[in-house]
């Protein structure tokens, strides 16, 4: 399977053709071996896991994850942490140190935009590549918080009271909401669901382009998909697709642990949750101005 996520749908934990975890049955301390009820195994036992491929190269079974330098969640918890931190700091920065006041607003904007431009040509590079680069994940979340922390700021000054710290704890809120959900099993990622999402987030991001080209065209708010009762409508859908990219973040990361992913990787599942993290957090960000503001 894989996610929604740019990341991992480059760099999926599974197997190569983009279903795997759904019919795999990993085993308890390390990766599946198994092929009953997978139409893309064949005869090859190991052909659910590509990870698989690197033991027996040296002739021997798959190890746990343990005991070779395998993913772990506590490597994915601490590489996520810190990614996180260097934003959320970037970002409390940013807010302190550009200014947007009336004599600055149009400086510390144009900041903001140049940094979230280049972050997110960072993230494009990051998810073409073959390997994780941590300093080159940590220079996106760094200047992806400039981008959150100005923005944040002018949101909160001029449009919406208070709208930056609600947006924090509704992405947190959804955070806990569909892991507790996830690891209920309330969630079941299985192709089915793979499928409505991914068709769900090219249907929301074709109107969203659609709408952004209308605005900057023919002026004002474009179709009117991100202001008054269709705004609400499309942040709210906008955060279920959030939570949705969540789950299926999540699968990719057990999926990883259970294959015996090799421990860099868990950068990537970082840089995946991250992103999604902030997707969450804008659309939030962006329903909450909408909710509170005076247009």
């Amino acid at each position: 399977m894989r996610s929604s996520n740019p990341v991992f749908s480059r760099r999926g934990f599974s197997r190569d053709n983009g279903y795997a975890g759904f019919n795999a049955q990993p085993q308890a301390g390390g990766p599946a071996v198994g092929t009953q009820g997978n139409p893309y195994a064949g005869n090859n036992p190991y052909a659910q896991n590509p990870y698989a491929q690197q033991d027996l190269q040296y002739g021997a079974p798959p190890q746990a994850p343990a005991t070779t330098g395998r993913m772990t969640m506590d490597d994915v918890v601490m590489r996520t942490a810190t990614t996180l931190g260097v934003l959320v700091v970037t970002a409390a920065l940013a807010w302190a140190l550009l200014p947007v006041d009336t004599a600055n607003i149009n400086k510390s904007y144009g900041i903001a935009i140049g940094a979230g431009l280049v972050a997110m040509v960072l993230g494009f590079v990051q998810a073409f590549k073959r390997k994780a680069s941590p300093p080159l994940i940590l220079a996106y979340a760094a200047l992806e918080g400039v981008f959150l922390g100005v923005l944040s700021s002018i949101v909160d000054n001029y449009i919406a009271s208070g709208a930056a710290m609600q947006a924090v704890l509704g992405t947190m809120a959804v955070f806990v909401a569909v892991l507790v959900a996830y690891k209920a099993g309330w969630i079941r990622v299985n192709r089915r669901f793979y499928g409505f999402v991914m068709a769900a987030a090219m249907g929301f991001i074709l109107l969203m382009a659609v709408n952004l080209l209308f605005s900057v065209f023919g002026g004002g708010d474009g179709l009117g998909f991100r202001s008054g009762g269709l705004g609400i409508v499309f942040g709210i859908i906008g955060v279920l697709l959030g939570a949705c990219f969540l789950a299926l973040d999540f699968k990719q990361v057990e999926d990883g642990i259970a294959y015996g992913a090799p421990r860099e990787e868990a950068w990537l599942a970082a840089f995946g949750l991250t992103m999604t993290l902030v997707w969450i957090y804008l659309e939030f960000l962006r329903l909450i101005a909408i909710l509170q503001g005076n247009d």
